[in-house]
Protein backbone atom coordinates (compact mmCIF):
# COMPACT_ATOMS: atom_id res chain seq x y z
CA UNK A 1 0.00 0.00 0.00
CA UNK A 2 1.48 3.36 -1.17
CA UNK A 3 1.68 6.15 1.89
CA UNK A 4 -0.63 8.35 -0.12
CA UNK A 5 -3.50 5.64 0.84
CA UNK A 6 -3.45 5.57 4.78
CA UNK A 7 -5.47 7.38 6.78
CA UNK A 8 -3.12 9.79 8.03
CA UNK A 9 0.15 10.65 5.26
CA UNK A 10 1.66 13.17 7.91
CA UNK A 11 4.40 10.59 9.66
CA UNK A 12 6.54 14.01 11.14
CA UNK A 13 7.44 12.11 14.50
CA UNK A 14 5.78 8.66 13.96
CA UNK A 15 8.33 6.74 12.62
CA UNK A 16 7.75 4.89 8.74
CA UNK A 17 4.39 3.09 8.75
CA UNK A 18 7.35 0.26 6.63
CA UNK A 19 10.43 0.01 5.32
CA UNK A 20 10.38 -1.70 1.95
CA UNK A 21 13.34 -3.71 0.16
CA UNK A 22 15.61 -2.24 -2.08
CA UNK A 23 14.59 -4.64 -4.76
CA UNK A 24 11.03 -3.37 -4.30
CA UNK A 25 11.69 0.25 -4.58
CA UNK A 26 13.86 -0.69 -8.13
CA UNK A 27 10.48 -2.65 -9.02
CA UNK A 28 8.08 0.21 -8.56
CA UNK A 29 10.93 2.88 -9.98
CA UNK A 30 11.14 0.39 -13.27
CA UNK A 31 7.34 0.67 -13.71
CA UNK A 32 7.01 4.48 -13.38
CA UNK A 33 10.29 4.67 -15.60
CA UNK A 34 8.16 2.67 -18.05
CA UNK A 35 4.82 4.50 -18.09
CA UNK A 36 6.78 7.93 -18.35
CA UNK A 37 9.12 7.19 -21.09
CA UNK A 38 12.22 9.29 -22.26
CA UNK A 39 11.62 13.50 -22.17
CA UNK A 40 11.58 13.77 -25.90
CA UNK A 41 14.39 14.68 -28.96
CA UNK A 42 15.78 17.85 -29.57
CA UNK A 43 18.57 18.90 -32.22
CA UNK A 44 21.77 20.60 -31.18
CA UNK A 45 24.44 21.56 -33.26
CA UNK A 46 27.78 19.28 -34.34
CA UNK A 47 29.80 21.48 -31.90
CA UNK A 48 27.49 20.64 -28.84
CA UNK A 49 26.58 17.14 -29.55
CA UNK A 50 29.73 15.48 -27.35
CA UNK A 51 28.21 13.39 -24.54
CA UNK A 52 24.35 13.59 -25.78
CA UNK A 53 22.15 10.31 -26.52
CA UNK A 54 21.21 9.85 -30.04
CA UNK A 55 17.58 9.72 -30.94
CA UNK A 56 17.70 7.94 -34.13
CA UNK A 57 19.92 6.44 -36.14
CA UNK A 58 22.55 8.43 -38.73
CA UNK A 59 22.46 7.27 -42.16
CA UNK A 60 25.31 8.84 -44.28
CA UNK A 61 24.38 10.48 -47.55
CA UNK A 62 27.79 10.20 -48.58
CA UNK A 63 30.44 8.42 -49.78
CA UNK A 64 33.70 8.44 -47.63
CA UNK A 65 35.71 9.34 -49.59
CA UNK A 66 33.80 10.41 -52.47
CA UNK A 67 37.06 9.88 -54.53
CA UNK A 68 40.24 7.58 -55.15
CA UNK A 69 43.11 8.81 -53.13
CA UNK A 70 46.97 8.46 -52.71
CA UNK A 71 47.47 6.35 -49.57
CA UNK A 72 51.45 7.47 -49.63
CA UNK A 73 53.68 10.20 -51.19
CA UNK A 74 54.76 8.75 -54.51
CA UNK A 75 54.21 7.93 -58.45
CA UNK A 76 50.79 7.91 -59.34
CA UNK A 77 50.95 5.04 -62.24
CA UNK A 78 49.12 2.46 -64.71
CA UNK A 79 50.47 -0.82 -62.99
CA UNK A 80 50.54 -2.39 -66.30
CA UNK A 81 53.44 0.12 -67.36
CA UNK A 82 56.07 -1.43 -64.79
CA UNK A 83 55.61 -4.90 -64.26
CA UNK A 84 58.97 -5.64 -65.05
CA UNK A 85 60.35 -3.16 -63.03
CA UNK A 86 63.51 -4.24 -60.76
CA UNK A 87 66.62 -2.89 -60.06
CA UNK A 88 68.33 -4.57 -62.42
CA UNK A 89 65.86 -3.38 -65.06
CA UNK A 90 64.37 0.03 -64.55
CA UNK A 91 61.35 1.08 -66.17
CA UNK A 92 61.26 4.60 -67.30
CA UNK A 93 58.44 6.69 -66.92
CA UNK A 94 57.65 10.46 -67.97
CA UNK A 95 56.52 12.71 -64.95
CA UNK A 96 53.71 14.63 -66.30
CA UNK A 97 52.48 16.42 -63.59
CA UNK A 98 51.81 16.76 -59.52
CA UNK A 99 48.64 15.96 -57.39
CA UNK A 100 47.99 17.68 -53.91
CA UNK A 101 45.46 17.09 -51.59
CA UNK A 102 42.93 19.72 -52.62
CA UNK A 103 44.53 20.51 -55.80
CA UNK A 104 44.03 17.50 -58.02
CA UNK A 105 46.11 16.77 -61.45
CA UNK A 106 43.09 17.25 -64.31
CA UNK A 107 45.00 15.48 -66.94
CA UNK A 108 45.26 11.81 -68.11
CA UNK A 109 48.05 9.18 -67.17
CA UNK A 110 48.60 7.04 -70.23
CA UNK A 111 51.23 4.77 -71.15
CA UNK A 112 54.58 5.34 -69.96
CA UNK A 113 53.45 8.31 -67.40
CA UNK A 114 53.18 8.87 -64.04
CA UNK A 115 52.32 12.09 -61.45
CA UNK A 116 54.17 12.76 -58.83
CA UNK A 117 51.36 12.23 -55.89
CA UNK A 118 50.95 13.28 -52.39
CA UNK A 119 49.31 11.52 -49.89
CA UNK A 120 45.68 12.16 -49.73
CA UNK A 121 45.68 13.62 -53.19
CA UNK A 122 43.07 12.44 -55.72
CA UNK A 123 44.38 9.53 -57.90
CA UNK A 124 44.58 11.20 -61.47
CA UNK A 125 42.63 9.50 -64.14
CA UNK A 126 44.25 6.84 -65.74
CA UNK A 127 46.19 5.64 -62.63
CA UNK A 128 45.64 2.76 -60.84
CA UNK A 129 48.44 2.56 -58.18
CA UNK A 130 51.07 4.85 -56.14
CA UNK A 131 54.75 3.56 -56.74
CA UNK A 132 55.96 4.44 -53.49
CA UNK A 133 59.28 7.42 -53.54
CA UNK A 134 61.53 4.94 -52.37
CA UNK A 135 60.75 2.26 -54.89
CA UNK A 136 61.70 5.19 -58.00
CA UNK A 137 64.79 6.70 -58.59
CA UNK A 138 65.60 10.59 -59.97
CA UNK A 139 65.83 9.61 -64.12
CA UNK A 140 66.91 12.12 -66.97
CA UNK A 141 64.89 15.51 -67.25
CA UNK A 142 61.55 14.60 -66.16
CA UNK A 143 61.70 11.14 -66.14
CA UNK A 144 60.88 8.83 -62.87
CA UNK A 145 62.79 5.37 -62.94
CA UNK A 146 60.58 2.73 -61.41
CA UNK A 147 62.96 0.00 -59.69
CA UNK A 148 59.96 -2.63 -58.24
CA UNK A 149 56.71 -3.53 -59.76
CA UNK A 150 53.33 -2.93 -58.23
CA UNK A 151 50.24 -4.68 -58.51
CA UNK A 152 46.51 -2.43 -59.15
CA UNK A 153 45.35 -0.94 -56.20
CA UNK A 154 48.93 -0.75 -54.23
CA UNK A 155 48.76 2.45 -51.83
CA UNK A 156 45.34 3.83 -53.47
CA UNK A 157 42.57 4.64 -50.75
CA UNK A 158 39.00 3.18 -52.40
CA UNK A 159 35.75 5.43 -52.47
CA UNK A 160 33.99 4.42 -49.53
CA UNK A 161 36.68 2.67 -48.27
CA UNK A 162 35.87 4.53 -44.65
CA UNK A 163 31.89 5.18 -44.93
CA UNK A 164 29.67 4.33 -47.69
CA UNK A 165 26.43 6.19 -48.75
CA UNK A 166 23.41 4.21 -47.60
CA UNK A 167 25.27 3.01 -44.44
CA UNK A 168 24.09 3.30 -40.60
CA UNK A 169 27.22 5.16 -39.03
CA UNK A 170 25.67 5.38 -35.44
CA UNK A 171 22.91 3.66 -33.69
CA UNK A 172 20.45 5.46 -31.84
CA UNK A 173 20.99 5.45 -28.04
CA UNK A 174 24.91 5.85 -28.30
CA UNK A 175 26.51 8.16 -25.87
CA UNK A 176 28.40 10.28 -28.43
CA UNK A 177 32.17 10.13 -28.37
CA UNK A 178 34.56 12.78 -29.61
CA UNK A 179 35.29 10.50 -32.28
CA UNK A 180 31.59 10.20 -33.20
CA UNK A 181 31.66 13.97 -33.54
CA UNK A 182 34.62 13.39 -35.98
CA UNK A 183 32.32 10.95 -37.94
CA UNK A 184 29.35 13.09 -37.81
CA UNK A 185 31.55 16.35 -39.01
CA UNK A 186 33.12 13.65 -42.27
CA UNK A 187 29.83 13.10 -43.84
CA UNK A 188 28.80 16.53 -43.43
CA UNK A 189 25.99 16.63 -40.73
CA UNK A 190 25.50 19.97 -39.16
CA UNK A 191 22.79 19.43 -36.65
CA UNK A 192 22.03 15.97 -34.55
CA UNK A 193 18.94 14.72 -32.93
CA UNK A 194 19.64 14.13 -29.76
CA UNK A 195 17.09 12.85 -26.50
CA UNK A 196 16.57 15.96 -24.51
CA UNK A 197 18.33 16.38 -21.24
CA UNK A 198 15.89 15.68 -18.40
CA UNK A 199 15.39 18.82 -16.16
CA UNK A 200 15.95 18.34 -12.65
CA UNK A 201 14.83 20.50 -9.94
CA UNK A 202 17.12 20.55 -6.73
CA UNK A 203 15.04 21.54 -3.87
CA UNK A 204 17.67 21.86 -0.85
CA UNK A 205 15.68 22.60 2.70
CA UNK A 206 16.76 23.52 6.24
CA UNK A 207 16.76 26.75 8.20
CA UNK A 208 20.28 25.93 9.28
CA UNK A 209 21.79 25.73 5.76
CA UNK A 210 24.07 28.42 4.68
CA UNK A 211 24.39 28.54 0.72
CA UNK A 212 27.38 27.04 -1.11
CA UNK A 213 30.47 29.29 -0.63
CA UNK A 214 29.71 30.65 2.73
CA UNK A 215 31.73 30.03 6.13
CA UNK A 216 30.19 27.73 8.39
CA UNK A 217 28.79 29.86 11.24
CA UNK A 218 27.96 28.85 14.89
CA UNK A 219 24.79 26.21 15.31
CA UNK A 220 24.74 26.61 10.96
CA UNK A 221 26.28 24.61 8.47
CA UNK A 222 27.07 25.01 4.72
CA UNK A 223 24.97 23.19 2.21
CA UNK A 224 26.71 20.35 0.46
CA UNK A 225 24.47 18.62 -0.88
CA UNK A 226 23.21 20.68 -3.25
CA UNK A 227 26.48 21.28 -5.30
CA UNK A 228 27.23 17.51 -4.72
CA UNK A 229 23.61 16.78 -6.58
CA UNK A 230 24.10 18.90 -9.15
CA UNK A 231 27.48 17.59 -10.37
CA UNK A 232 25.46 14.06 -10.12
CA UNK A 233 22.79 15.56 -12.40
CA UNK A 234 24.92 16.40 -14.59
CA UNK A 235 27.43 13.45 -14.87
CA UNK A 236 24.19 11.48 -15.50
CA UNK A 237 22.87 13.77 -18.35
CA UNK A 238 20.31 15.84 -16.64
CA UNK A 239 20.14 19.69 -16.77
CA UNK A 240 20.68 20.61 -12.85
CA UNK A 241 17.84 23.22 -11.67
CA UNK A 242 19.47 24.62 -8.65
CA UNK A 243 18.61 28.36 -7.85
CA UNK A 244 19.13 27.88 -3.62
CA UNK A 245 18.09 26.66 -0.73
CA UNK A 246 14.52 26.54 0.10
CA UNK A 247 13.28 27.34 3.61
CA UNK A 248 11.38 24.81 6.05
CA UNK A 249 8.04 26.29 5.28
CA UNK A 250 5.29 24.20 3.81
CA UNK A 251 4.45 26.29 1.24
CA UNK A 252 8.07 27.28 0.04
CA UNK A 253 8.40 23.80 -0.49
CA UNK A 254 5.30 23.16 -2.29
CA UNK A 255 5.91 25.61 -4.86
CA UNK A 256 9.18 24.39 -5.76
CA UNK A 257 8.07 20.67 -5.95
CA UNK A 258 5.54 21.98 -8.35
CA UNK A 259 8.57 23.68 -10.63
CA UNK A 260 9.13 22.84 -13.90
CA UNK A 261 11.11 19.67 -14.14
CA UNK A 262 10.94 16.38 -15.35
CA UNK A 263 12.76 14.67 -11.77
CA UNK A 264 12.55 16.52 -8.30
CA UNK A 265 14.86 15.33 -5.95
CA UNK A 266 14.46 16.78 -2.15
CA UNK A 267 17.20 16.86 0.11
CA UNK A 268 16.32 17.49 3.87
CA UNK A 269 12.51 17.79 5.30
CA UNK A 270 11.84 14.26 4.09
CA UNK A 271 12.10 12.03 7.22
CA UNK A 272 9.96 11.69 9.93
CA UNK A 273 11.10 14.97 11.84
CA UNK A 274 8.84 17.98 13.17
CA UNK A 275 9.94 19.78 10.44
CA UNK A 276 9.93 17.29 7.70
CA UNK A 277 6.87 18.43 5.40
CA UNK A 278 7.85 16.68 2.60
CA UNK A 279 6.41 13.44 2.91
CA UNK A 280 2.73 14.92 3.57
CA UNK A 281 3.22 17.20 0.86
CA UNK A 282 3.91 14.63 -1.98
CA UNK A 283 0.96 12.18 -0.50
CA UNK A 284 -1.42 15.22 -0.37
CA UNK A 285 -0.45 16.12 -4.00
CA UNK A 286 0.54 13.42 -5.56
CA UNK A 287 1.61 10.16 -4.81
CA UNK A 288 4.28 8.89 -1.79
CA UNK A 289 4.47 5.32 -3.49
CA UNK A 290 7.56 4.63 -1.02
CA UNK A 291 8.75 6.44 2.36
CA UNK A 292 11.46 4.53 4.12
CA UNK A 293 14.09 1.44 2.58
CA UNK A 294 15.26 -1.15 4.24
CA UNK A 295 18.96 0.32 3.58
CA UNK A 296 22.05 1.79 5.50
CA UNK A 297 22.34 4.47 4.29
CA UNK A 298 19.54 6.51 3.39
CA UNK A 299 16.95 4.53 5.03
CA UNK A 300 14.46 7.44 5.01
CA UNK A 301 14.80 7.17 1.22
CA UNK A 302 10.92 8.37 -0.80
CA UNK A 303 9.98 8.45 -3.90
CA UNK A 304 6.51 9.17 -5.71
CA UNK A 305 4.86 11.16 -8.54
CA UNK A 306 3.51 14.76 -8.91
CA UNK A 307 1.92 15.98 -12.12
CA UNK A 308 3.92 13.68 -14.17
CA UNK A 309 7.15 14.66 -12.14
CA UNK A 310 9.59 11.50 -9.93
CA UNK A 311 9.91 12.96 -6.84
CA UNK A 312 12.62 11.37 -4.98
CA UNK A 313 12.92 12.30 -1.48
CA UNK A 314 17.08 11.94 0.00
CA UNK A 315 18.28 12.23 3.30
CA UNK A 316 19.81 15.15 4.34
CA UNK A 317 23.01 13.77 5.95
CA UNK A 318 25.11 14.01 2.62
CA UNK A 319 26.40 10.41 2.62
CA UNK A 320 23.07 9.20 2.81
CA UNK A 321 22.42 11.29 0.15
CA UNK A 322 24.50 10.04 -1.99
CA UNK A 323 23.67 6.41 -1.50
CA UNK A 324 20.17 7.32 -2.16
CA UNK A 325 20.65 9.12 -5.18
CA UNK A 326 23.24 6.59 -6.91
CA UNK A 327 20.52 3.45 -6.07
CA UNK A 328 17.52 5.45 -7.12
CA UNK A 329 17.54 8.98 -8.52
CA UNK A 330 20.60 8.63 -10.68
CA UNK A 331 19.19 5.36 -12.80
CA UNK A 332 16.07 7.12 -13.29
CA UNK A 333 17.83 10.62 -14.73
CA UNK A 334 19.38 8.25 -16.74
CA UNK A 335 16.79 6.47 -18.13
CA UNK A 336 14.83 9.87 -18.60
CA UNK A 337 17.38 11.00 -20.74
CA UNK A 338 17.67 7.38 -23.21
CA UNK A 339 20.86 6.26 -21.37
CA UNK A 340 21.59 2.78 -19.22
CA UNK A 341 20.35 3.01 -15.79
CA UNK A 342 23.60 0.89 -15.01
CA UNK A 343 25.82 2.20 -12.17
CA UNK A 344 28.48 4.75 -13.78
CA UNK A 345 31.13 2.99 -12.17
CA UNK A 346 33.49 0.40 -13.06
CA UNK A 347 34.09 -2.57 -10.60
CA UNK A 348 36.77 -4.55 -9.59
CA UNK A 349 37.04 -7.83 -7.35
CA UNK A 350 39.01 -7.25 -4.07
CA UNK A 351 39.74 -9.36 -1.27
CA UNK A 352 38.66 -8.10 1.81
CA UNK A 353 41.39 -7.48 5.11
CA UNK A 354 38.79 -6.97 7.51
CA UNK A 355 34.93 -8.59 8.38
CA UNK A 356 32.04 -7.16 7.53
CA UNK A 357 29.22 -7.99 9.68
CA UNK A 358 25.27 -7.05 8.33
CA UNK A 359 21.71 -7.59 10.12
CA UNK A 360 19.77 -10.04 7.38
CA UNK A 361 16.91 -7.82 5.98
CA UNK A 362 18.98 -5.03 5.19
CA UNK A 363 21.48 -3.91 2.67
CA UNK A 364 24.35 -2.03 3.41
CA UNK A 365 26.06 0.41 1.68
CA UNK A 366 29.97 0.36 3.45
CA UNK A 367 32.86 2.89 2.10
CA UNK A 368 35.78 0.79 1.31
CA UNK A 369 39.92 1.89 0.86
CA UNK A 370 41.57 -0.44 -1.77
CA UNK A 371 45.20 -0.68 -1.01
CA UNK A 372 47.56 -3.61 -2.20
CA UNK A 373 44.64 -5.36 -4.30
CA UNK A 374 42.80 -5.69 -0.69
CA UNK A 375 40.07 -3.62 0.57
CA UNK A 376 39.07 -2.69 3.88
CA UNK A 377 36.44 -0.24 5.51
CA UNK A 378 37.27 3.45 6.01
CA UNK A 379 37.08 4.01 9.54
CA UNK A 380 35.02 7.09 10.83
CA UNK A 381 32.28 6.79 7.95
CA UNK A 382 29.16 7.53 9.65
CA UNK A 383 26.31 9.13 7.08
CA UNK A 384 27.05 12.93 8.21
CA UNK A 385 30.80 12.45 7.04
CA UNK A 386 30.58 13.16 3.81
CA UNK A 387 34.64 13.23 3.48
CA UNK A 388 34.67 9.55 3.68
CA UNK A 389 33.33 9.15 0.73
CA UNK A 390 36.89 11.11 -0.92
CA UNK A 391 38.78 9.30 1.43
CA UNK A 392 37.23 6.14 0.09
CA UNK A 393 38.36 4.53 -3.12
CA UNK A 394 34.68 2.55 -3.58
CA UNK A 395 31.95 0.78 -2.24
CA UNK A 396 30.82 -2.32 -0.98
CA UNK A 397 27.01 -3.39 -1.05
CA UNK A 398 25.83 -6.56 1.33
CA UNK A 399 22.43 -7.49 -0.08
CA UNK A 400 19.83 -7.88 2.60
CA UNK A 401 20.26 -11.75 2.32
CA UNK A 402 23.51 -11.95 3.66
CA UNK A 403 24.78 -11.55 6.77
CA UNK A 404 28.36 -10.38 5.90
CA UNK A 405 31.37 -11.47 4.60
CA UNK A 406 34.73 -13.17 6.26
CA UNK A 407 37.79 -11.71 5.90
CA UNK A 408 39.51 -13.38 2.80
CA UNK A 409 36.29 -13.24 0.93
CA UNK A 410 36.57 -12.06 -2.78
CA UNK A 411 34.22 -9.11 -3.18
CA UNK A 412 32.93 -6.58 -5.59
CA UNK A 413 34.42 -3.10 -5.12
CA UNK A 414 32.49 0.05 -6.92
CA UNK A 415 35.27 2.44 -7.58
CA UNK A 416 34.41 6.19 -6.84
CA UNK A 417 36.25 7.12 -10.40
Amino acid sequence: MSTSEHPNADVRMRGFVEKVSVSEARTWLQSALEKLGSVGDEKVSLETVAGRVLAADVVSNVNVPEFERAMMDGFAVRATDIESASLRGPVSLEVVGESFPGKAFEGLVSAGKSVRAMTGSKLPEGADAVLPVEQTCAGSGEQVLAVNSISPGRNVGGVGEDIRAGEVVLRAGRVLRPQDVGVLSSIGVKQVSVVRRPRVRIVVTGDELLPAGSAPQADRIVDANGPMLAALVSRDGGEPIYPGIVPDDREAILAALKDDAEVVLVSGGTSVGQEDHVPSLLAEHGELAIHGVAMRPASPVGMGLMDGRLVFLLPGNPVACLCGYDFFAGAAIRSRGGRATDWPYRSVLSTLSAELKSPVGRLDYIRMLLEQGQAKPVPKSGASVLSSTTRADGFVVIPADCEGYQAGTEVELFLYD
